[in-house]
C-alpha cells in the first residue's frame, strides 16, 4: 500500500454530554439539524460482510545485492507473533545469503474482496504487480492459488480468479457518488499480515488528487488502515462497497488518520472490463491539456477559470480531425461540464472508441461546438513536437518588460537543452519587478503572445506593449518549458 493512515472517530463527546440519541434521530447544534451517529456497535455489519473479505499473498522473483539485516532489536517472548514476524521479515530480506546477487523471492501481503460467488476477487494492482505466484486466503482459513485475470495500473485495480469448487460469499458495489463527507464507513482488511481486521471512521473528503495516476478521484477517509489493507473494501452502513482502500498518507509509516480509497463507481467499471476483456480500453482525444488559471481566464475573456486548455494537438489524432486547436479551452464533453483537466480525462476515458460525440470549446472570445470521434487510447503516446524554425540571431533587453530575451541559436539550444523543433523567443533572465516574475523563468521559450506567434524579442516586446495600450488586464503566453508546452496568464501593468 502506498503510505496511509486513519483515525477512528467515535461519538464519545456526545456520550460525555449525556445525550442519549436513538438511531435515526436528529441532533440540533447551534440551530442546525443533522443525523445522529449510528449505533455503537458495527458487529452486525461486520458479521455480514467479513466472510467475503480475503487476504492476498504474492511472490515475485528478483535479483540484486543482498541486504544485511540487523539482529532482533528487542527480546520478544519466544514463540510470540512478534518474534515470528520479525524472523520472517529478516529471512525474506535474505539474511542467510549476505552479499550474493542471486535470484530471490520477495513476498507481499494485501487484501481483497469477493465480488462473484464463482470466485472473482478484487484487489489493487500494486498488491500483485509482477507476481509469479498469488494465493488467496479466505475467511475460513482455506487457501487457493489465484489467476490474475487482468490489471489496470492507471487506476491501480486488479481482478483475480480462484476455484474453490463451491459458491463463495460475495459483496456488491454501491454508488460512491452518493457517499457524502461525514458519512460513517467501515474498512476490512489484512494490516501488517494480521488477518481480518475491522476499523470504522468517516469520509473526510471527496475528489482527492494525490498524483497516483491520471484518473485520481479518491475518497479520503479516517477509518484506520495501514500497510496490508491495500485492495480491501470500504463499506457504507448498508454493507455495499463504496471504495477500494489503496493508499495512505503517513510521514512516519504509521496511521495518522489520512487514508484514500478508489471510489466504487470507478472500480466497478474497471472490474467489469477486466472480467470481460482482461484489460481496460479507454477513449482518447489526442491532446495535451492544462488547468485554466484566473489570469488565463481573464486573458481569454472567460468569466470564470474553468475547463481544460489545449496546449498541444496530436497530428492526425481525433482532436486534430475534429478541428481542435492549440489555445482552445474545452468547456464540455459528451454533455459533461468540464471543470478542470482531470475531469476531462475521466469523461474521455469512459467514452467508447469509435463513438461520435460533441464538445464545446472557447475560442476567440466565444463558444464553438465541435464533433469528435474518439479513438482507443494507445498503450503509449507522446505529444507532437513543436513546429520548427528560429528567428534571427540577436539578444535584447526589454526595458518595458525588465527582462533579457534572445533569439534561439544552435549554441543557446545546446546551453538550455532546447530541441530543434521548438521555435520562439528565449528568456535569458527575469529581473525583479518584471511582469514575467508571475510565471516565467530563465530557459523558457515564448512561442506566442495573445495567440500570436513570435520569432524575435522585439515581437514579444511589441505585443506586450500593444496589450498594455489597449487596457487589457492580462496577456496570454504560450511557453515551451523543458520540452513541454504550457499556457501562462500574466497580469499586466504590475511592474
Amino acid at each position: 500500500m502506498t503510505k496511509i493512515a486513519v483515525r477512528e472517530r467515535r461519538p464519545r463527546a456526545l456520550r460525555a454530554l449525556g445525550l442519549g440519541l436513538a438511531a435515526g434521530s436528529l441532533l440540533v447544534w447551534n440551530g442546525l439539524a443533522y443525523a445522529a451517529p449510528p449505533p455503537e456497535s458495527f458487529s452486525g455489519l461486520a458479521k455480514t460482510v467479513t466472510p467475503a473479505v480475503v487476504n492476498i499473498a504474492s511472490a515475485r522473483q528478483f535479483s540484486g545485492p543482498e541486504v544485511q539485516m540487523p539482529d532482533m532489536p528487542f527480546n520478544f517472548p519466544e514463540g510470540s507473533p512478534f518474534e515470528k514476524f520479525f524472523k520472517q521479515f529478516r529471512d525474506q530480506m535474505g539474511q542467510g545469503n549476505r552479499g550474493k546477487a542471486e535470484p530471490r523471492m520477495e513476498t507481499g501481503l494485501g487484501s481483497g474482496f469477493i465480488v462473484d460467488p464463482s470466485g472473482y476477487v478484487v484487489t489493487n494492482n500494486h498488491v500483485v504487480d509482477g507476481a509469479s505466484e498469488v494465493k488467496v486466503k479466505l475467511n475460513d482459513d482455506s487457501v487457493y492459488p489465484a489467476e490474475i485475470v487482468g490489471t489496470d495500473p492507471q487506476t491501480d485495480m486488479a481482478l483475480l480468479k480462484i476455484d474453490a469448487k463451491r459458491s463463495l460469499p460475495a459483496v456488491r458495489f454501491g454508488d460512491s457518488d452518493k457517499a457524502e463527507v461525514g458519512n460513517w464507513v467501515m474498512a476490512v482488511g489484512n494490516p501488517f499480515g494480521l488477518g481480518g481486521t475491522v476499523t470504522a471512521g468517516i469520509i473526510s473528503a471527496r475528489g482527492r488528487d494525490i498524483d497516483a495516476g491520471p484518473y485520481d478521484d479518491f475518497l479520503q477517509i479516517d477509518a484506520p488502515i495501514n500497510q496490508g489493507n491495500s485492495g480491501g473494501p470500504l463499506f457504507d452502513m448498508e454493507g455495499k462497497v463504496i471504495g477500494v482502500n489503496s493508499a495512505i498518507y503517513s510521514p512516519n509509516g504509521g496511521s495518522v488518520g489520512i487514508g484514500f480509497a478508489i471510489p466504487s463507481n470507478i472500480a466497478k467499471t474497471v472490474v467489469a472490463q477486466l472480467k470481460e476483456n482482461g484489460k481496460v480500453e479507454r477513449g482518447w482525444l489526442g491532446v495535451q491539456i492544462q488547468k485554466v488559471t484566473p489570469e488565463i481566464a481573464g486573458a481569454l475573456g472567460l468569466t470564470e477559470a474553468q475547463g481544460a486548455m489545449v496546449t498541444e494537438v496530436t497530428p492526425d489524432g481525433p482532436a486534430s480531425k475534429a478541428g481542435l486547436k492549440q489555445g482552445d479551452v474545452i468547456l464540455s464533453f459528451a454533455g459533461h461540464k468540464v471543470g478542470n483537466p482531470r475531469e476531462l480525462a475521466r469523461v474521455v476515458a469512459k467514452e467508447p472508441a469509435g463513438r461520435r460525440t460533441s464538445l464545446t470549446v472557447w475560442r476567440n472570445d466565444g463558444e464553438k461546438s465541435l464533433s469528435v470521434v474518439t479513438a482507443q487510447q494507445p498503450a503509449e503516446f507522446r505529444m507532437a513536437a513543436a513546429q520548427s524554425g528560429a528567428g534571427p540571431e540577436s539578444s535584447y533587453y526589454s526595458e518595458d518588460l525588465n527582462a533579457d530575451l534572445a533569439s534561439l541559436t544552435p549554441e543557446r539550444r545546446t546551453e538550455f537543452g532546447i530541441g530543434d523543433g521548438v521555435s520562439g523567443v528565449l528568456v535569458l533572465d527575469v529581473k525583479e519587478g518584471s511582469v514575467f516574475e508571475q510565471g516565467l523563468r530563465a530557459g523558457d521559450v515564448i512561442k506566442q503572445v495573445d495567440q500570436a506567434s513570435v520569432s524575435s524579442p522585439q515581437d514579444v516586446d511589441s505585443l506586450v506593449r500593444k496589450a498594455k495600450s489597449g487596457s487589457e488586464e492580462a496577456i496570454l503566453l504560450l511557453v515551451n518549458r523543458q520540452g513541454q508546452d504550457l499556457f501562462l496568464g500574466l497580469k499586466i501593468g504590475i511592474a
